[in-house]
């Protein structure tokens, strides 16, 4: 049995990645690090629900408490267009250390559930963040079971949070530019 670290962003995120790599034979830890959730309560009600969830499957999850937004900020401020490159890479770049720390044989993310997430971007840097730290990253195409876990997360009564938790991607769902007519 491979022992793999799963970047966690969230409880629903979650199930089926963790379904899957446990059906493949991985002994799979979770890993919550997310600087880059916006506000602090959102960051909180994440933790707390797949903190739960986990309980509830028996999985044990390494919690990153600390609340690094200002490292995320000061990272993307006058590089919005690339902030998702940023955000995956220190996710990935924390996760690969921890696993390297912990004797991981190799890390992979939820980001790569999401039908709403850039793929191919997560799968090209958590390859060269493998590479940088000598811990393989493990690619699997999850987005086939999003829907599922979906409805999934439904039933166990999960929160389900609708957008990627940056302060960007919530001003994206909530805002329209309302432009002026000339």
């Amino acid at each position: 049995m491979k022992k793999l670290l799963l970047h966690t962003c969230c409880g629903p995120c979650s199930i089926h990645p963790l379904d899957y790599l446990r059906a493949e034979g991985h002994e799979v830890y979770g890993y919550f690090y997310n600087p880059n959730i916006h506000p602090y309560t959102e960051f909180e009600r994440r933790q707390e629900t797949l903190a739960k969830y986990a309980k509830q499957m028996d999985w044990k999850v390494i919690f990153d408490e600390d609340y690094r937004l200002e490292e995320f900020l000061r990272a993307v401020v006058h590089r919005e267009a690339q902030r998702c490159r940023y955000c995956y890479g220190m996710r990935l770049r924390q996760a690969a250390l921890v696993a390297r720390k912990g004797n991981f044989d190799s890390f992979s993310t939820t980001l790569l559930v999401s039908p709403f997430q850039k793929h191919e971007l997560i799968r090209e840097i958590g390859e060269a963040v493998g590479q940088e730290y000598g811990v393989p990253f493990y690619y699997a195409d999850f987005r086939p079971g999003f829907k599922e876990a979906t409805v999934r997360s439904k039933e166990l009564e999960m929160y389900r949070q609708q957008y990627c938790g940056c302060i960007y991607s919530e001003k994206d769902r909530y805002y329209r530019s309302k432009k002026v007519k000339k």
